[in-house]
């Protein structure tokens, strides 16, 4: 039986992206941010609002989005907590960053997949802006890639935002293959697997 649950509105999975940007003294900056997902073949859409982050991504007009993972749990919750403003908080959480080749903005070393961004869009709706970027590059550590080269999600631990409890949940194994199995269905067949 189901049950009305008023709004509690759950999208799931949310990855925890945590936004690299320099301020206007090279300083970087990491943000924790939920809400965001892929909206083209090379385009990204964060949401969010009045931070230190939207500062600088409005004088440098480039960002890096690392995956957080299991292992870097307490850090990326960390910078969700703290404001940048007037801290270095990747100097303080322990992490290291450097500039990263491709864009005004940092790479930070212990996460292992980081997307290169420049931005598209800051649109500002009220304090709740919606950021666009596009993707130059993608950098990973080859512990992080399959045998073909590619980002192997499997080898990585990602989490995801658990909007309904607050919390962060590991992302699991594959079960399917996308463009496929539903060809069982399509074509009829029972033997698609």
């Amino acid at each position: 039986m189901k049950k009305n649950i008023k709004k509690d509105l759950i999208m799931a999975p949310m990855p925890v992206l945590i936004i690299g940007t320099y301020d206007e003294n090279g300083v970087p900056n990491a943000m924790n941010a939920a809400w965001g997902t892929q909206c083209d073949m090379d385009k990204i859409i964060i949401s969010l609002s009045n931070h230190k982050t939207t500062d600088n991504l409005k004088l440098k007009k480039a960002f890096t989005v690392a995956f957080a993972t299991k292992e870097t749990l307490v850090e990326s919750d960390y910078f969700g907590i703290e404001s940048g403003k007037g801290i270095n908080k990747i100097e303080k959480a322990g992490f290291h960053a450097h500039k990263s080749e491709f864009v005004d903005a940092p790479v930070i070393e212990e996460y292992p997949v980081t997307i290169e961004c420049e931005m598209l869009k800051l649109e500002d709706d009220e304090g709740d802006y919606r950021l666009i970027g596009k993707v130059v590059n993608v950098v990973a550590e080859e512990s992080a890639l399959d045998d073909k080269g590619h980002v192997d999600l499997g080898k990585l631990n990602l989490i995801s935002y658990d909007s309904a409890t607050h919390s962060y949940r590991v992302i699991g194994d594959i079960v399917g293959q996308a463009f496929h199995d539903g060809l069982a269905i399509k074509n009829n067949r029972k033997d698609m697997k």
